[in-house]
């Protein structure tokens, strides 16, 4: 099986950090498994208790940049795969189990988690227009293919993630999505045939 490794910053997650902790370890495969690397900038007298009872390792560089913290994260983990929060939101502990498997494969560079990513068209207009793109709650990344982009931009802050999603677009990456629902229509016939008009997950060339 593929090795993974979470890597949560404490300025995307937010207050919601506890909560991200607590869905990843509630798998079994997580409890004994699964390593978390929390970057911050800032230290914190919660962070003991946080890395003990979720059993994470903070990495704390206060003059680093978002996109800097997290290729150092990168850095140290030695997995196949990187589970990247990109924004507050956490995922579902369930998500997690149904996920695990699908990165047993040599046939993706990236999964954007829970997301629907946008079209061709509405990409070029958000490059036209200089709106900012939405991001995944959660992307995965096999490491090597993190590498050969380059890493994130040690130079941005939080636009680190959007300008990564960018280059994931713009280069020739086995993107594919992941989502609960598509997961639990794919498992459950009856919920297919209750919501028939679903989109697919996006094949690796339509991006």
């Amino acid at each position: 099986m593929s090795t993974v490794c979470f890597i949560l910053d404490a300025l995307v997650t937010s207050a919601l950090l506890p909560r991200h902790l607590r869905a990843i370890r509630q798998t079994g495969l997580a409890d004994h498994l699964l390593p978390i690397i929390v970057t911050s900038s800032t230290n914190d007298p919660r962070i003991p208790c946080i890395e003990q009872r979720y059993r994470v390792h903070f990495l704390i560089s206060p003059s680093q940049s978002l996109g800097a913290r997290i290729n150092q994260a990168a850095s140290l983990s030695q997995a196949d795969w990187l589970l990247i929060a990109m924004h507050q939101q956490a995922l579902e502990a369930n998500l997690w189990c149904l996920l695990y498997p699908q990165l047993d494969t040599c046939l993706l560079d990236a999964v954007l988690i829970d997301y629907q990513p946008p079209s061709i068209s509405e990409r070029l207009l958000q490059r036209f227009l200089g709106a900012g793109i939405a991001t995944p709650p959660y992307l995965a990344i096999r490491r090597a293919w993190l590498e050969r982009l380059g890493g994130l931009d040690p130079e941005l802050e939080e636009p680190a993630l959007a300008d990564l999603l960018q280059r994931l677009y713009a280069c020739p990456t086995r993107l594919q999505t992941f989502s609960l629902e598509a997961s639990r229509l794919d498992h459950d016939p009856s919920l297919m045939a209750a919501n028939p008009y679903r989109l697919p997950p996006t094949s690796p060339t339509d991006t």
